[in-house]
Parts: structure tokens; C-alpha cells; sequence
């Protein structure tokens, strides 16, 4: 019977060990690398959403200002919420985004209904 335990079983060993630490060893290199793109990449991607809800809040604010802007009657708001059994200010938001016009806050708001 041979020996398995000899000198030539033992070096063997040792190399497969040798190559397992090697390759673990390059294997974590190339994860910090990985990390590092990824990592890149997402804060690419986080400073491209944060620019765009920036920018969504900002047409927000400018829909809401331009809106703001509209003259719009209490009567009128009051005949689109007795009409459609709805808030005031449901109403006046529904009158100020037809621009003011009666008759157009009354055709949307009937379409939705």
C-alpha cells in the first residue's frame, strides 16, 4: 500500500491550500473593486433622483403659485360645491384650475363624475 501521508501527499496538500488562499485572496480584491464601481454607481443614481424630486418639487411650487394667481368668485365657488355636494376647497381648487371659468370647472367636474 502507498503511503498517502508520505512527502509527496503532504506537499500536495499544501499547494491545494496555497491555491485556496491565493484565490481568496484575489477573490477579495476583486469584491473591493466591485464595491467600489457599485458604489459609484449608486451614488450616480442617488444624485440623479435627488435632482429630479428637486425639480418635481420645484414644478409643484410653480403649479401651486400659478394657481394662487387665479381670481375666482366665493359665489362661484360656492354653486360648484352646493352642485357637486363637495368641500369649498375642493371647489376653489377645481374653479382655480379651470382658470376661473364657471362653466369649465362645472363640465370637469361632471366628466369625473
Amino acid at each position: 500500500m502507498a503511503d498517502v501521508g508520505g512527502p509527496s501527499g503532504s506537499s500536495s496538500r499544501e499547494g491545494n491550500e496555497q491555491a485556496k488562499a491565493l484565490d481568496k485572496m484575489t477573490d477579495q480584491v476583486e469584491e473591493r473593486e466591485m464595491k467600489k464601481v457599485d458604489q459609484s454607481k449608486v451614488q450616480a443614481a442617488m444624485a440623479e433622483l435627488a435632482q429630479q424630486e428637486r425639480e418635481k418639487q420645484e414644478a409643484t411650487r410653480q403649479r401651486e403659485r400659478e394657481l394662487a394667481a387665479v381670481k375666482v368668485e366665493s359665489g362661484d365657488v360656492e354653486l360648484i360645491a352646493a352642485e357637486f355636494e363637495i368641500e369649498k376647497k375642493a371647489a376653489e381648487r377645481h374653479l382655480r384650475e379651470a382658470g376661473g371659468d364657471v362653466k369649465a370647472a362645472l363640465r370637469s367636474l361632471a366628466m369625473q363624475a
